[in-house]
């Protein structure tokens, strides 16, 4: 039992070390951005929460994003409907063409309301994670929470994959980046499932407030 102590403690220290040293790699990047005076690329890669679904353009949290980072380009590849599947094949590809510095993975939600595998949906999220990597990326995850009608145990295992991919892979991790919008159905569309445009400024504060957090 000692001997299995001694080993967990040992994994969590390096959990640990992978997430300072991806800390510290995203504020490195920062800081040759502010040095050359360049501005780097951020990539998202997300499905219909980051598409702007049911919003006019410019309404969006990508969009507001972009408009309150300074030094950064913004370029959204996200696709409404999208999975963590889709998102992992046609990730390669979105890397090679825009060879961005940062990276942002908001899927999972749609294999989550499916009701997916969930090893899967894991799986293709290190994916992604490690392609980013591949390409000189650093990758940031957003985490998503699933209604409580799909059960108590879908929807905590659900959430916990975000976080073992964070812990496994050392990726930052946004861990619910609707919050703030649990309060009522007025921050969503006729849907009940996308965010309206009054609630867009605060899914870009979420996001904002965490990144300048890394590159602080």
């Amino acid at each position: 039992m000692f001997a299995q102590d001694g080993i967990e403690r040992r994994a969590s220290r390096r959990r640990g070390l992978r997430a300072v040293f991806a800390a510290l790699l995203a504020a490195a990047t920062l800081c040759a951005a502010a040095n050359t005076g360049a501005a780097k690329k951020l990539l998202v890669v997300g499905d219909s929460l980051s598409s702007g679904y049911g919003l006019r353009d410019g309404e969006g949290w990508v969009a507001l994003l972009a408009q309150n980072l300074r030094g950064v380009e913004i370029i959204n590849d996200s696709i409404s409907g999208d999975t963590t599947a889709g998102g992992v094949a046609r990730l390669p590809a979105v890397l090679r063409r825009v060879r961005p510095d940062w990276v942002i993975i908001e899927l999972g939600g749609n294999d989550g309301l499916r009701g997916s595998s969930l090893g899967a949906m894991k799986k293709n999220l290190r994916g992604m994670v490690d392609a980013a990597r591949a390409h000189g990326a650093t990758p940031v995850l957003l985490g998503m929470r699933l209604p409580p009608n799909y059960g108590p145990r879908y929807t905590r295992e659900f959430e916990r994959v975000y976080a073992e991919v964070a812990e496994e892979s050392g990726a930052a991790l946004l861990p619910f980046f609707l919050r703030g919008l649990e309060d009522g159905l007025h921050w969503f569309q006729d849907d009940q499932i996308h965010p309206n445009a009054a609630a867009q400024p605060r899914i870009e504060r979420n996001v904002r407030e965490f990144l300048t957090g890394l590159w602080r």
